[in-house]
């Protein structure tokens, strides 16, 4: 399985009934901290093999670094993502460093599943309820940062949240029969939701109110005040996404911010929609029902 629906990671049979899960990701510097920076690009990594419902196994790093910088810098940025891989519970078994003007870190990560537990976005129904372990605003706040407007410690909840990883929600899925899942990254929680919407054949209505947004974010995201991600996405999704009006800008924007190490966007039955919540807030107190998985396509949001 490749990327023919936009699927998070690829999908290997290795043999009958176990599936080998991989995927790839680095980016440059989200935090001025070397050591936060390679935590975060680890989750974040992470996220896609927890996306499908996997098991992380092993990984490798993905390094390009500028010698001008030190190799101070280089080691904080490694012993991040290794206490992050320690947490995982996994093994980093090597990778590959090259010189370079920007800096950038991230994971190839490889993962197993039973093939009766892979999640995927094309396996969403209408009628299913859609969950998100996370709040939105993670765009807007680090580019603040980015631009001198915050600090590390002004967006330490945000900082947190990026660092957290996903694999608590992965038991929570096994146990209920979650069969679709994506996790919200640099295409927000709409193009992503477009993403499983179009690989399934329906649509969704997504309630403004109950989406999940960092107080810190609202402030600039009202102001339109994102990375040009967050805008390109906004543009792409014109076609595809309706907004009743009267709705806050701050949330609309939020939901076409680029994320970094977001949260899982999870299609959930009805009936485990209780259960599921309960266990998820547990685990990630933000998590919250945010609409409904639909026959119609396209996307609507109201308030």
């Amino acid at each position: 399985m490749g990327f023919d629906t936009a699927e998070d990671a690829s999908v290997f049979e290795v043999q009958p009934g176990l599936l080998l899960v991989q995927t790839v990701d680095f980016f440059t510097p989200v935090v001025d901290d070397p050591y936060l920076f390679g935590s975060i690009a680890a989750a974040n990594a992470l996220s896609d093999v927890y996306a499908m419902g996997a098991t992380p196994v092993t990984a490798l790093n993905i390094v390009s670094f500028p010698r001008a910088l030190g190799l101070e810098h280089l080691r904080q940025i490694l012993r991040g993502g290794l206490d992050k891989a320690a947490e995982a519970g996994i093994a980093i078994a090597g990778g590959h460093t090259v010189d370079d003007p920007e800096p950038k870190y991230g994971l190839a990560v490889t993962g197993v599943v039973e093939e009766g537990r892979l999640a995927l976005n094309r396996n969403a129904r209408a009628g299913e309820a859609l969950l998100l372990t996370k709040p939105l605003g993670t765009g807007a706040l680090t580019t603040a940062l980015k631009a001198g407007k915050k600090t590390e410690d002004d967006i330490r909840p945000c900082i947190e949240s990026m660092a957290r990883l996903n694999a608590d929600a992965v038991p929570v899925m096994h146990r209920h029969g979650i069969r679709a899942a994506t996790d919200v990254t640099g295409f927000g929680l709409l193009g992503h939701l477009w993403e499983m919407c179009a690989a399934s054949g329906a649509g969704a209505e997504i309630r403004a109110g109950a989406v999940p947004v960092m107080p810190d974010a609202l402030p600039l995201l009202r102001e339109g005040k994102m990375p040009g991600g967050s805008l390109a996405n906004r543009e792409y999704l014109r076609p595809h996404v309706e907004s009743a009006p009267g709705l806050d800008a701050g949330v609309v924007n939020a939901m076409y911010d680029a994320q970094t190490s977001g949260g899982l966007l999870l299609a959930v039955p009805e009936p485990a929609v209780p259960a599921v919540l309960a266990e998820l807030q547990r685990a990630y107190p933000w998590t919250r029902r945010i609409g409904t998985l639909r026959e119609q396509p396209g996307i609507s949001v109201i308030p």
